[in-house]
């Protein structure tokens, strides 16, 4: 990964409360400062080592906060319907949203009528949820929820209390028999009945949780969970068939995110990776990203055999309250799906969208999803319908 590729903010948000003010700090700055506390997260060192003992705590307030809710001191709320949880332990962008698109297109072609529900954030929500179809305002959902709901076509909930988002979207569309929890692991408010952690190469890091390493909850938590899925650059080789039958916990899948097409984002023009990869042969091309990895975005462009001859990485969520390509020297800027959703007022012929689908590793793995088995039974006898829209 090049250092300049790397966006700032969700990897020292617990160091800023003002994440704005490290914006505006000298790039260079910036990027080295990155470096530094990700060298600290992945490896350890003298920061890590003196915040260890903040790290101590907050793994202990965790575990009291599990130990609250398992034990009832907290309450909690069961969906009269299926819930499926996706998440991670480790902060930052690790691939949760392709994972919850293809959770919700396998279930739709199984004939489920899923929901989804997310926090919603870099959005205002407010005291009351919001719901919707898509086209969904990225500025008033979050960029997150307009994707997800532009790309399987479902209901879409938001509040930063899931439980509560769930209730409206239930009672907006009482024909929904599963929900997806997108980025809702840590929320216990919320009963489930499958958890998904979503990772990446970098793993647990140190091991340590915030702020002395990456994760929100220690790693043993991974133990608990059903199904933990890596995001890779490539996919590892098939593995030999299983002789033993034992069912194993969790679950392990690995996925790898690579271009599907290119929209150019003011005419909508689509081409194929081969036909644009040939278009752009020469060109000088960029790449931004408002994302929590951008690198591994730059990196998956740059294994589709083009040139970057800039890129510019981006806080996630970013707002696009002004355009961040004005600058840019370059015949054609490649954007993410997720920050189409903010940019499309933007008055930039350049602009062109990169729809990333993932491959998973065994392939079947969401047919093989542990779900009960009245509402499974249900799912394979539903009529030939999606019933949300």
């Amino acid at each position: 990964m090049r250092p300049t590729d790397r966006a700032p903010r969700p990897l020292l948000r617990p160091f800023f409360r003002h994440p704005a003010a490290f914006r505006r700090m000298p790039s260079p700055l910036r990027a080295s400062l990155t470096r530094f506390v990700q060298h600290q997260w992945q490896q350890g060192g003298w920061l890590s080592t003196l915040l260890r003992p903040l790290g101590a705590l907050a793994a202990w307030h965790v575990r009291n906060k599990r130990s609250a809710y398992a034990t009832g001191r907290k309450p909690s709320w069961r969906a009269p319907v299926p819930v499926i949880v996706i998440g991670n332990i480790y902060v930052g962008g690790t691939g949760k949203t392709p994972v919850t698109i293809a959770t919700v297109n396998a279930l739709r072609a199984q004939g489920w009528r899923p929901g989804v529900i997310s926090r919603g954030y870099g959005a205002d929500i407010g005291a009351a949820p919001r719901c919707g179809m898509a086209p969904l305002d990225a500025t008033l959902y979050g960029d997150e929820p307009a994707l997800i709901a532009a790309a399987t076509g479902v209901p879409v909930g938001v509040h930063p209390k899931r439980p509560l988002a769930a209730q409206t979207l239930l009672a907006r569309w009482p024909d929904i028999d599963i929900l997806i929890c997108d980025d809702g692991l840590q929320h216990l408010a919320l009963q489930r009945d499958i958890e998904i952690v979503v990772q990446d190469e970098r793993g647990t890091g140190n091991g340590r949780l915030l702020p002395a390493g990456p994760l929100r909850e220690p790693v043993e938590r991974l133990q608990d969970v059903d199904i933990i899925i890596t995001n890779r650059q490539a996919l590892p080789a098939p593995a030999a068939k299983a002789t033993t039958t034992t069912a194993l916990r969790p679950m392990t899948v690995s996925m790898s995110l690579q271009p599907e097409r290119y929209e150019h984002l003011s005419s909508g023009r689509s081409l194929s990776p081969a036909m644009f990869t040939a278009e752009a042969a020469g060109l000088p091309l960029a790449a931004a990203a408002g994302i929590g990895n951008p690198a591994r975005y730059f990196a998956m462009l740059r294994q589709q055999g083009l040139h970057l001859d800039t890129t510019l990485p981006l806080p996630d969520h970013h707002a696009y309250d002004d355009n961040p390509f004005a600058r840019l020297q370059a015949e054609r800027i490649l954007i993410t799906a997720k920050d189409a959703t903010k940019c499309r007022a933007l008055t930039d012929d350049r602009l062109w969208v990169v729809h990333a689908a993932p491959s998973f590793q065994p392939a079947d793995w969401l047919a093989r999803l542990p779900l009960p088995a009245n509402e499974q039974a249900h799912a394979m006898n539903a009529p030939g319908q999606d019933g949300n829209g």
